[in-house]
């Protein structure tokens, strides 16, 4: 695991052999989230590049029956 330390222009380094594993260029966009105190980076993929990403996700799903409670 590394360790990165944020500037005083508020800027973080991401570790050469991350962006190489992960193959992130400059300019590379992100998302960034906020999960309690952790903080993630969802890299942005063009549509193009997502399609098929799911192939063969079984789609099967156990659901409860719908009910309309205000008809009971």
């Amino acid at each position: 695991m590394s360790t990165v330390r944020l500037s005083p222009k508020f800027e973080i380094v991401i570790p050469k052999e991350l962006r190489r594993s992960m193959g992130i260029k400059p300019g590379k966009r992100f998302r960034i989230m906020r999960y309690g105190d952790v903080i993630e980076l969802v890299p942005i993929e063009p549509m193009r590049k997502m399609r098929g990403f799911v192939k063969g996700m079984d789609t099967n799903i156990n659901r409860d029956d719908d009910k309309d409670e205000e008809r009971e």
